[in-house]
């Protein structure tokens, strides 16, 4: 069969009357899975394929399933009889396993959503119901010398749940002490283990991975009896499989031979990822996840943290003292976090030298509204030409970190496109192919350099009439040569999604209008505590109410009680 002939090619017109034609949300991608698998399962009921339809676009939006009744759907005349007598579809949890979509409480999924979902829903409570080995006088010495203050209370519970449980859930907004507690919590379980403890250290990304492993082992080296630890994505910690991009070497039939994992920044760790790890598991194994269920969740279907932090009755411990920023910072954070719009306002309006709001008269940014931002890029990229300048790599790093502008889209007049190379003709782009002083990204990982996609670094001079790229963090430094690199482009503004898991002394937070589908309560939440010293907002009234009163809502049935 030749495209041509294939009614469900991605070439073929995919706009088409009835149901399927009635909603301009569904894609082409959409309506044609939709319908290849009607043709395959003999369905032709319209009623059933837009179901099945929907239940695509969720996962694109990052929902694991759709909910018939709660949507802007047109009516549709006894579509759950339909959609549950269909052959395409399994009716409820004990329906047939070869089925591609299922039917459970109102909810319609690929099954193999159904199933992941149902993975880890069982995994967390068997890991719950049943009780770690833990000796209580030893345990409870231990806490005391880790963290002697009774005002640790949090971190303290932290290290008692970790070493009493097969599962710990360990939460808290950015610079609330989560690495610490992590460090002293292996301090912990190695106190009581012994020596032989294998842990595992993990992160959803090589960036991520990374600053764990440094954050970790810079706690480890002031702790006695514990040695430097090792991190890695959770990827290479399963093992590829050939052949395959869903599964992994470890699984249920050959686990992970570890007695701790620890996973950080998990709230950016997909339902598919996470069951496949929770399978890898010995049930004698700990598990830890970490993470801000506030932030901006896995750009994959699933918010597998927040479910878990709504719906487990135990396990949780949440960290709420920050530490990187001061007071007025973490009262904004939290009013975000609370959904107060009125309150965010107030605090962004009020004045204070650590947070300050920029409202254009309408959609369109004039050169007053930007003049702040402005001043800060050309400070900051001063800063940078003139230590790539003098090949001080440790100053170059830090003024790489003085500030950030954020943005939420790509494309558009508020998008990075836009907005990076208008930060980039404020400072000039220099000359050559290597500009001193030019910021760069990583944007693929590469074991061979050690660099990984979300790594950041200053082109500056080596002192010698050439150039070299420094990365890491200013009191240690690590330089490259051009000619080693990955792939990389000049970072002088980036997307809320790729600053998470940074932090800048100054951070300018560029909002799109109200109407952006992107404008979410976690996207400012994210984008603020990027900041540890001033924040920066640029946009409306009605953007910042807009953004603080829309949660990101992924349908899900992890956090329902079954």
């Amino acid at each position: 069969m030749t495209i041509a002939d294939d009614p469900y090619a991605a070439t073929v017109p995919w706009r088409v009357t009835g149901l399927l034609g009635s909603l301009t949300e569904l894609t082409s991608a959409d309506v044609h899975v939709a319908r290849r698998l009607g043709a395959i399962g003999g369905e032709d009921d319209e009623r059933v394929l837009l179901a099945a339809a929907l239940a695509v676009q969720a996962l694109r939006g990052g929902s694991v399933c759709v909910v018939l009744d709660d949507g802007p759907w047109p009516s549709v005349d006894r579509w759950h009889e339909a959609v549950r007598r269909s052959p395409l579809v399994a009716d409820g949890p004990d329906g047939p396993a070869d089925r591609p979509l299922r039917w459970v409480d109102g909810r319609v999924y690929l099954d193999r959503y159904w199933r992941d979902e149902q993975t880890i829903r069982s995994a967390m409570r068997e890991r719950l119901a049943r009780p770690a080995p833990a000796d209580p006088v030893a345990l409870a010495s231990t806490i005391d010398r880790l963290y002697p203050s009774p005002t640790d209370d949090a971190q303290r519970e932290a290290l008692r749940t970790a070493a009493t449980s097969h599962l710990t859930v360990l939460t808290g907004g950015p610079g609330t002490g989560k690495t610490s507690t992590v460090a002293r919590l292996v301090a912990a379980l190695q106190a009581a283990a012994g020596p032989g403890l294998r842990v595992a250290l993990a992160a959803p990304t090589g960036k991520a991975a990374a600053r764990l492993q440094e954050s970790v082992n810079a706690e480890v080296a002031g702790l006695d009896g514990v040695d430097s630890l090792h991190a890695t994505t959770l990827h290479r910690l399963l093992g590829w499989r050939p052949g395959t991009t869903t599964r992994f070497k470890h699984d249920r039939l050959r686990r992970l031979p570890h007695d701790v994992v620890i996973v950080d920044e998990s709230s950016m760790v997909s339902l598919s990822l996470m069951a496949r790890l929770v399978e890898a598991l010995r049930p004698t194994a700990r598990l830890v996840l970490v993470g801000d269920p506030d932030q901006l969740a896995s750009v994959e279907a699933g918010a597998v943290l927040g479910d878990l932090v709504a719906a487990l009755p135990r396990g949780v411990v949440r960290l709420t003292h920050a530490h990187r920023y001061g007071p007025a910072l973490a009262a904004l954070a939290e009013a975000i976090r609370r959904g107060d719009a009125d309150t965010t306002l107030a605090l962004l309006r009020s004045g204070d030298e650590h947070r300050s709001l920029v409202e254009p008269t309408d959609d369109r940014l004039t050169a007053q509204d930007v003049a702040g931002l402005r001043a800060d890029v050309e400070a900051s990229g001063r800063a940078l030409v003139d230590a790539a300048h003098a090949g001080d790599a440790p100053a170059a790093l830090r003024a790489l970190g003085a500030h950030r502008l954020l943005v939420a889209h790509r494309e558009g007049p508020f998008g990075l496109a836009h907005w990076a190379a208008t930060a980039e003709a404020w400072v000039g782009s220099g000359t050559g192919a290597w500009p001193l002083g030019r910021p760069l990204l990583v944007t693929e990982n590469d074991r061979a350099s050690g660099l990984y996609n979300g790594d950041t670094g200053v082109v500056i001079s080596d002192g010698l009439g050439g150039v070299v790229v420094a990365f890491g963090e200013p009191d240690d430094p690590r330089l490259v040569r051009p000619y080693r690199l990955p792939a990389v482009q000049p970072v002088h503004a980036m997307t809320v999604h790729r600053g998470q898991g940074s932090q800048f002394a100054r951070v300018t937070l560029l909002l799109p209008p109200a109407t952006s589908p992107l404008l979410t309560r976690e996207l400012l939440y994210t984008g603020v505590t990027r900041a540890r010293e001033h924040v920066r907002v640029i946009g409306t009234e009605d953007a910042i109410r807009a953004a603080v009163e829309r949660p990101v809502r992924r349908a899900s049935g992890l956090r329902e009680p079954r």
